[in-house]
């Protein structure tokens, strides 16, 4: 991946593409509108390079933002998977985003408080969260969690996929929880006011880690185990857990939501729905894992995810689910008007709009205040 593709798609870890954005055609939120629609897990898409290492936003971009298509998305500012210069690299792309936000600032926020969400609602600015989808960036340096917390990092995600030093990720077979290290930056992600995810994680580090942090952790972008037995997916046990805790599930817009196959808009419905079920209606949310304008479907695209699968499978991080010839997104939510598509269907199966809100961004900015203060 190119710095480009990691500045500007890293929002899912490295598991977007540089596709061409679909076309929008859903009607645009009134700009009073009382909701606030956050993805927890997104990619910030639609810049142009109009000289090197200088990004603004494309036209699509800003028509979305206008339309008020999504107010807030937390955006992975950081590698993941071990490797070496984890520390430098996160570095370096905080501050080429700070750069960005700086330079776009009638038009993006970044967000380090409670009070940063209202305030860029209310000017109508895309919200930029910081997260981490990895601890490798500590380099086995719990303290540096207050380092980045103190640039803007706000959501510290465990573990990606495989074993870290802070404990297993999700396509680890011992399973072996938590370690020593791993207790040590939770407490420093909580005594930081920093929101603890547990996304990627292995069964056993998801109990522990839920169990060990002191303040409501999250899961921002995840299925339901029960509905699609795949490793990315989270078991009831932990989802009741989460929620037991003050914490909110996110679900994801991912391949994961059915064993094989595309997954369309029934199956991101059925695992909203059953997530509801399991943890309460105050305890869910969104993290698309997508990027925010979706993808333009054709051969190019095609391609493209059959190399990045291949590439992915050669580093070992790619996990049960993903597949050549399945896209990483949920047809028939493949745009920058999913929020709307996905309140508008979930009111057609009877839920009310109160519910509607909670889910599509109302439960994750509660928690955001909750953990952040202010």
């Amino acid at each position: 991946m190119d710095r480009r593709s990691f500045l500007l798609a890293a929002g899912a870890a490295g598991a977007t593409l540089a596709f061409p954005v679909a076309a929008q055609d859903a009607p645009a939120r009134p700009r009073g509108a009382r909701s606030i629609y956050v993805d927890a897990q997104g990619a910030p898409d639609g810049f142009d390079e109009p000289e090197p290492g200088r990004y603004v936003p494309n036209q699509r971009l800003i028509d979305a933002m206008r339309a008020r298509r999504i107010d807030l998305i937390s955006a992975t500012v950081a590698p993941v998977g071990n490797g070496d210069h984890r520390f430098r690299e996160s570095t370096e792309a905080i501050a080429s985003w700070d750069r960005i936000i700086a330079a776009n600032a009638s038009l993006l926020h970044k967000i380090e408080s409670a009070a940063d969400i209202r305030a860029a609602h209310n000017a109508g600015k895309l919200a930029i969260l910081y997260n981490f989808q990895d601890t490798v960036a500590l380099e086995g340096d719990a303290s540096r969690v207050d380092t980045f917390a103190t640039l803007g990092v706000k959501q510290i995600q465990l573990t990606y996929n495989k074993r870290n030093l802070a404990g297993d990720g999700c396509l680890e077979g011992a399973n072996a929880g938590l370690s020593d290290f791993g207790r040590e930056v939770i407490a420093r992600i909580n005594t930081a006011k920093v929101l603890l995810d547990l996304s990627h994680a292995g069964q056993r580090t998801q109990a522990e880690g839920i169990a060990a942090s002191s303040a409501p952790p999250a899961i921002t972008h995840s299925g339901c185990r029960a509905l699609a037995d795949l490793p990315r997916n989270t078991h009831d046990a932990e989802m009741r857990a989460l929620a037991g805790k003050g914490g909110v599930f996110g679900v994801y817009l991912m391949p994961f939501l059915r064993t094989s196959g595309q997954p369309g808009t029934e199956d991101l419905l059925r695992h909203v729905e059953h997530a509801v079920n399991v943890c309460g209606e105050d305890h869910v949310g969104i993290g698309t894992d997508n990027p925010f304008l979706g993808y333009e479907i054709n051969d190019e695209t095609r391609a493209q995810q059959r190399r990045f699968f291949e590439d992915r499978q050669r580093r070992g991080i790619a996990a049960p689910g993903e597949a050549a010839d399945v896209l990483n997104l949920v047809e028939g939510y493949n745009s920058a008007d999913r929020y709307d598509r996905i309140g508008a269907d979930l009111r057609r199966r009877g839920w009310s709009t109160a519910r509607v809100e909670k889910v599509l961004g109302g439960n994750f900015v509660r928690l955001f205040g909750e953990v952040w203060g202010g």
